[in-house]
């Protein structure tokens, strides 16, 4: 029951924080062009997109210590995917 809780929190908490941010600063703006990409990244890469944001300067963009932030985001987003299917089937074989 906790580890569920923890599971929801992590999957729901960056998407929440981006919306959050993307309806009240102009920081999800600035770091994309458009709408559908980042609309994508809440979708599918929250972690991801929500460093990227994070690491963007108008300036520059992302550079130096960003990318590093943005890869451990990718990470973090790849994990989340990978760790539901190792639960499950962690389950399936206390359940025989």
């Amino acid at each position: 029951m906790g580890c569920c809780f923890v599971v929801a929190l992590l999957a729901i908490g960056p998407r929440f924080v981006l919306l959050l941010m993307w309806l009240s600063t102009t920081l999800v703006d600035r770091a994309f062009n458009g709408f559908l990409l980042p609309l994508l990244g809440v979708l599918f890469l929250p972690w991801t997109t929500l460093f990227y944001v994070f690491a963007y300067q108008p300036i520059n963009g992302v550079a130096g210590i960003g990318w590093f932030f943005v890869a451990f985001g990718f990470f973090c987003d790849i994990a989340s995917y990978s760790g539901g299917g190792r639960a499950q089937r962690r389950q399936a074989r206390q359940a025989h």
